[in-house]
């Protein structure tokens, strides 16, 4: 898998919430850094993050609108809409920067407009 396909990969995980995809696409010591939270390392880490995520937001579907590769660097311009487990909607909008070893992804940093709900 090249770095353009594991990106868009990544996003179609997400929104099918495979979190046994999502483990197999990310190295060991893999690293994840979310608004609000300490840095995440190691992928057992990004698992269990992803969990709690899909818990929170049981419907939460992301639209990517741009991606722009540089090497080993993805760069993802996306919104995305759902629904929290209060049945309160939710959106935002936000890029996110992937780092890829050999079509797998090492490093994760998202960056988003509305850091209100978290």
């Amino acid at each position: 898998m090249n770095n353009a396909e594991a990106v868009s990969y990544f996003f179609e995980l997400v929104n099918e919430r495979d979190l046994e995809g999502l483990e197999a696409l990310l190295i060991e010591n893999s690293e994840f850094y979310f608004p609000k939270t300490k840095p995440m390392v190691g992928k057992n880490r990004v698992i269990r993050f992803f969990k709690i995520l899909f818990h929170k937001f049981p419907q939460l579907e992301f639209r990517t609108h741009r991606i722009i590769i540089q090497g080993s660097t993805a760069a993802v311009h996306w919104s995305n809409q759902g629904m929290s487990r209060r049945e309160e909607p939710y959106e935002n909008e936000g890029v996110t920067i992937l780092e890829l070893e050999a079509g797998r992804i090492r490093f994760i940093s998202d960056f988003f407009k509305d850091t209100e709900k978290f």
